[in-house]
């Protein structure tokens, strides 16, 4: 793992999907704290504005346009989440293959670098072995994250279904519980801390950016962690 090479054996790491304009705020505080993040998007539904329902309040689910991606996710890592958001896990290999290599394609002239990561699109059950080979053999994806959360810090080997420790805001206590553990951490292996979730969430969630901010402020600074990126932290 690359923050080996940081001589630190922890490392925190972020991951939002779908690329809603509630991202330049999430990325704004991520920055303040010096925290690295993955953004996965829809390179095919930018720019669209949506409203969902949640908890009997109307959220604004409204796209970046594809020309502030670059500039909205300086520092961070742009990643693949298909072209239109489908289950993969329905489709054939071809239509497998040009949701996610398109998408990836799409990305990259967008973000201005070779886009490598994914997050598997879609709730429920969103992928599998079949769709994992798929992308891993006839893609250029090198890792994909699943939403299988493990409340665990031990390093994986299937990088194609990579499972997060921990969903952020909508499990709070666990979330802080986690955070307080990594933190009074000791360990001689790889640890990660993999905290995934839509910054959309904070609009609905009680409080939602205030208890972000504090998990933030709990996991920030610490001189025996690494924070990068998904890409930084996995490869």
């Amino acid at each position: 793992m690359q923050f080996k090479k940081q001589e630190k054996n922890k490392a925190i790491t972020f991951s939002y999907d779908d690329g809603v304009t509630q991202d330049i705020h999430l990325v704004e505080m991520m920055n303040r704290y010096g925290l690295k993040g993955t953004f996965n998007l829809n390179s095919e539904l930018l720019g669209l504005r949506g409203i969902l329902m949640r908890g009997g309040q109307k959220i604004s689910h409204y796209k970046l346009h594809p020309e502030d991606v670059r500039a909205v996710y300086a520092g961070h890592e742009v990643a693949v989440h298909t072209l239109t958001h489908p289950n993969l896990t329905d489709l054939t290999q071809a239509e497998i293959i040009r949701q996610v290599e398109n998408d990836r394609k799409n990305l990259s002239e967008l973000a201005g670098y070779e886009v490598i990561g994914m997050a598997y699109p879609c709730g429920g059950v969103n992928n599998d072995d079949r769709v994992a080979e798929i992308i891993k053999n006839h893609t250029g994806v090198t890792y994909a994250r699943t939403i299988t959360d493990t409340h665990s810090f031990a390093p994986q080997d299937n990088l194609y279904r990579f499972n997060p420790s921990v969903y952020h805001i909508m499990d709070f206590d666990r979330l802080m519980e986690l955070g307080r553990q990594f933190v009074e951490l000791k360990t001689e292996e790889p640890a990660v801390l993999y905290v995934w979730g839509h910054s959309y969430e904070m609009d609905y969630a009680p409080d939602g950016w205030a208890k972000l901010d504090e998990f933030f402020r709990l996991v920030s600074g610490r001189d025996d962690i690494f924070y990068g990126t998904n890409r930084e932290v996995l490869l």
